[in-house]
């Protein structure tokens, strides 16, 4: 509930001195009656508007009231508010080299208190003071800083690395404004969030769970929650994912933050295959996120509020509670920005989203798309530290496009690397049942049966057939000399003794 506005110290004055020479302005008086009038209002009592205290006013001040009132016909109140004074804002106790100390002291600590800036700043003065001048008092500092915008902020680098310096730049030069998709379906959000309790393992252990929560950004509606166990990865992100996907639609873009998890070969090149638009937030601009880091409040505020003195939370009973509350109560309660529940909205539209492929489908989109080469001995390759056997229709390829998720090596695809199109499905090498000595017949590359390529034709080679004709088409004879044989001697026998 907002609380009503008190008026300013100057609104109050003007309305108090409206409220004296109101009826003179109402009634004027006739000739001669004006200062019997002004006699009688001085001796009223009136409450003070700054100590509240019963106050009363000379003659001559009324008289100023109320001929300054009756010359502003059109505002009377506003002629009656108290003068701003000529030097205010000027703050003449902070000289320019105090300012620009104070600037310094800023840019270099801006995570700092009022008071930790003006007890640096006074050691400052007190340690050069022909330079700086006497130091100001705390109220000066403050004033002066929040005057100026030079507001407590927390350091947004832990580290002095590039991207932290270029979005401490980005807030110090651009606005931060928030947000709204213009359709449902439009941008989706996306990320983790470390649960505050524990589940109870099979294996007897308390472990910390991962939540991962997709949001719409226009309807605020929960497309899918669900908690894993351990640390974020991509295998997470693709199987909470493709659930939400199926449960309402493909969006046109998903928002995420820079974690690993979301910036894996299988994330990104899935995304991009199911024409989503990936847009990650900015480094160290988590604001962009905003409507997800609320859920989170929510989750932890309402559901796991309602699940803190459950002694035997498991996985399974966590992800339950978790779905219900969010189906049927976030889903449905009126949200506080759009004023309507988030499952209305999404329903009202308008929608862009699109259907959702098959589970298939969404197993192959989530995949990695990498080249190997074929070991053309046995028509292999090599995934991960294990042997892929290749059809040995594609036997004659020295590198093969290939794709598959890290996480499940039982489904992995050979692709054309010109369309992306699967060609087949490679399973492991057996070398146990290659054992048994039985070989599959070698399928046919091109057009030429096989039968055809083993079938030797006797006779000389067409090329050298060709040279040979060529070379009698000259009419010399072949330049050798041949030997004669020797009478004594046989062709067989040689030279014995």
């Amino acid at each position: 509930m907002s609380e009503r506005r008190r008026p300013s110290l100057h609104e109050r004055w003007a309305l108090l001195r409206f409220a004296v020479v109101g009826p003179l302005l109402a009634s004027p008086p006739a000739r001669g009656e004006l200062h019997e009038q002004l006699e009688d209002l001085a001796g009223r009592t009136w409450i003070h508007p700054v100590t509240g205290e019963p106050t009363r006013f000379g003659v001559s001040t009324i008289e100023r009231w109320f001929y300054a009132a009756r010359r502003a016909e059109a505002d009377p109140v506003s002629a009656l508010r108290k003068k701003v004074r000529k030097d205010a804002g000027s703050r003449p106790a902070m000289g320019e080299k105090l300012r620009a100390a104070l600037a310094t002291l800023y840019s270099d600590h801006r995570g700092w208190s009022y008071q930790l800036h003006h007890d640096n700043l006074r050691a400052l003065a007190l340690a050069e003071p022909a330079r700086l001048g006497p130091p100001p008092s705390y109220a000066t500092v403050r004033r002066y800083m929040k005057a100026t915008g030079l507001l407590k902020r927390r350091r947004i680098r832990a580290r002095d690395t590039e991207g932290a310096r270029r979005a401490e730049r980005r807030l110090d030069q651009r606005e931060v404004r928030s947000y709204e998709a213009a359709y449902v379906n439009g941008l989706w959000h996306l990320d983790f969030h470390v649960g505050s309790l524990r589940v109870l393992t099979s294996a007897g252990e308390l472990a910390a769970v991962n939540l991962l929560g997709v949001l719409d950004d226009r309807s605020r509606l929960g497309c899918h929650a669900q908690w894993y166990l351990g640390a974020e990865s991509s295998e997470m992100l693709a199987h909470g994912l493709s659930q939400a996907l199926q449960k309402r639609g493909l969006p046109r873009e998903v928002m995420s933050d820079n974690g690993p998890a979301e910036r894996a070969a299988e994330t990104t090149e899935g995304l991009g295959r199911l024409g989503i638009v990936h847009s990650p937030t900015l480094e160290h601009s988590p604001y962009q996120n905003g409507k997800q880091e609320s859920f989170w409040g929510q989750v932890e505020g309402r559901l796991l509020a309602m699940l803190e003195n459950c002694k035997e939370l498991t996985l399974a009973l966590l992800n339950e509670a978790t779905l219900a509350w969010l189906e049927l109560e976030y889903n449905r309660e009126v949200h506080s920005e759009i004023g309507v529940p988030p499952l209305r909205r999404f329903l009202d539209g308008p929608d862009v989203g699109r259907p959702s492929p098959t589970s298939d489908e969404l197993r192959l989109a989530f995949t990695a798309s990498q080249y190997r080469t074929q070991r053309h001995s046995d028509g292999t390759l090599s995934l991960e530290g294990r042997r892929f056997e290749i059809p040995s229709r594609y036997r004659h390829l020295d590198r093969v496009a290939v794709r598959w998720a890290r996480w499940d090596l039982s489904h992995v695809w050979m692709v054309d690397e010109r369309t992306s199109k699967v060609l087949c499905r490679l399973f492991p090498l057996d070398r146990t049942r290659n054992a048994d000595g039985v070989r599959r017949t070698l399928e046919s590359v091109a057009d030429v049966s096989t039968a055809d390529l083993l079938a030797p034709k006797p006779g000389i080679a067409p090329l050298l057939e060709q040279l040979m004709a060529d070379y009698r088409s000259t009419g010399l004879p072949p330049a050798y000399v041949p030997m004669a044989p020797r009478a004594d001697t046989t062709p067989d026998q040689g030279d014995a003794p």
